[in-house]
């Protein structure tokens, strides 16, 4: 049986430098007591140590409790990236709250779905408008007396920690239900592969409601490094404000989607001098964009993870991923991938077929679903090179099959991307009555460019294969995205359909 399946599983974990206090205080409280003077938050003139956050945090507990917000109770949050935010998710930690963070770029029906589907008893929001008229903000909680007991709280990591959302890229969200020992667990495994540093500054650019963004946090605490909050007016991604925190915080590490990377390294400013590391991941990342960013002396490490496994489950470093520009490295330790056949047996070594994970950061299951006991299938396709390295092809919901062979967008998208009048694509299967779907490519130029259809597609017949070429292509001004950067494929394939 796996060492995580065993109920005292936990009673083996190293105690991180901190003999003195057991293992089921709240990361937040752990980090406070050992290092109380240590910077826990950067926000441009608000600079918060350990101590004055843990502070604050209780204040905020005391303010919740009052209003009987109580252990086990499932509370939905709206949040942003801002100092409220964060007090937020730490303080329902310490309660004993499970967090249901709400996209804040769904509707208003969509959040209330999420709400009534993880059965919320509350909702409070950090945000200084609500889309939702039945969210509490934070700053309207009635005021409780301050006491020594919302100083520190009791945490096992058994317990579950909060219900994410999937980000619902091909369909409806399911909830994945993640514990407290996932993001131990997973933190563990990034700090064995990435490092850490007593002075780290890990800039948050990533959503609260992402696993991504919150893995920051509860990290941060857990290694006594410090968050850099990315100030984003009305918390939208802006590349102005993010080169200007870059350069004004000295953050060593951030965390971006490829899109944001794309985006910087069009930019000529120096903003990167500090970095020791950018963590890419939240979708496929093109060869071409890897070269160029390592032509440029960026240390990009690439990541492939996913909620239902609190974020990392492969990650290249640096060296790595300069060497292997494409995969996404070895699995975390602890953690272990297979890649599977239709025949649900392990594939040798180059054959692609669906990316399976099984390790303690695995979450419980999908919300209102059986539990998962053993192996975790992503629905992702991929393979494991000699050298045990994952390859990430592409999500089996997004394969195309035309005339009975197999697409990958990836692929396509990557050879797109390499005409010089493309700025961004995105490539989809379209309904066809002949060949049951048709390779599509929304095209963005970049700015001045004009395209020339067929010229474009004699650069892609001497790259691709010609069931691979795009039958139908289309200009856009922008696509339709998930939060944390990824083309919405099901959104895009309706818009080109409509068109």
């Amino acid at each position: 049986m796996p060492f995580w399946k065993t109920p005292a599983r936990f009673q083996q974990v190293p105690s991180l430098g901190i003999a003195d206090e057991p293992m089921n205080q709240d990361f937040l409280s752990l980090a406070a007591s050992a290092h109380p003077a240590r910077l826990a938050v950067w926000d441009g003139g608000t600079r918060l140590n350990y101590a004055q956050l843990n502070r604050r945090v209780a204040a905020l507990c005391a303010r919740l409790d009052a209003l009987g917000v109580r252990r086990g109770a499932r509370v939905a949050a709206l949040l942003g990236r801002d100092l409220e935010s964060v007090l937020l998710v730490h303080a329902l930690a310490r309660l004993g709250a499970l967090l249901v963070p709400l996209n804040t770029r769904l509707t208003p029906d969509e959040m209330r779905w999420q709400i009534e589907a993880a059965t919320c008893s509350r909702v409070f929001t950090a945000l200084p408008d609500t889309p939702l008229s039945e969210a509490v903000s934070i700053n309207a909680l009635p005021s409780a007396a301050e006491g020594a007991p919302w100083m520190q709280g009791r945490l096992d990591l058994e317990n579950d920690f909060g219900i994410l959302f999937t980000s619902g890229t091909t369909g409806r969200p399911k909830g994945a239900q993640l514990t407290w020992g996932n993001l131990f667990w997973s933190a563990l495994g990034s700090a064995f592969r990435l490092g850490v540093l007593p002075d780290d500054r890990w800039l948050l650019t990533l959503p609260l409601y992402h696993i991504g963004g919150l893995a920051i946090l509860f990290r941060s605490a857990l290694y006594g490094t410090a968050v850099v909050l990315p100030g984003f007016p009305e918390d939208r991604f802006d590349l102005d404000v993010l080169c200007a925190r870059l350069t004004e915080s000295n953050a060593t590490l951030v965390s971006l989607v490829p899109t944001m990377l794309h985006r910087l390294l069009g930019d000529v400013r120096d903003v990167f001098s500090s970095l020791r590391l950018i963590l890419l991941g939240g979708a496929a990342a093109s060869p071409e964009l890897l070269t160029r960013a390592f032509a440029s002396g960026l240390p990009v490490a690439v990541t492939y993870g996913l909620t239902e496994a609190a974020s990392q489950v492969a990650t290249a470093d640096p060296e790595t991923a300069r060497r292997k520009p494409g995969s996404a490295g070895k699995p975390l330790p602890w953690t272990a991938v297979q890649v599977r056949g239709k025949d649900d047996c392990s594939l040798p070594a180059g054959e692609v077929g669906e990316i399976y994970v099984q390790g303690p950061t695995v979450m419980r299951g999908y919300l209102g679903q059986p539990p998962i006991t053993d192996w975790l299938p992503t629905g992702d396709l991929g393979y494991l090179d000699v050298d045990g390295d994952l390859w990430v092809v592409q999500r089996r919901s997004d394969l195309i099959v035309t005339g009975g062979e197999n697409v990958y967008p990836a692929e396509v998208e990557s050879v797109l991307r390499q005409y010089p009048a493309v700025e961004d694509v995105g490539v989809v299967g379209l309904p066809h009555p002949e060949w049951g779907q048709q390779v599509a490519a929304a095209l963005i130029l970049r700015p001045g460019a004009s395209l020339d259809e067929a010229e474009l597609l004699a650069f892609c017949r001497s790259r691709l294969a010609g069931y691979k070429l795009p039958r139908r292509i289309v200009l856009l001004d922008e696509f339709p995205r998930t939060a944390s950067g990824k083309i919405r494929r099901d959104a895009l394939r309706a818009q080109l359909i409509d068109q």
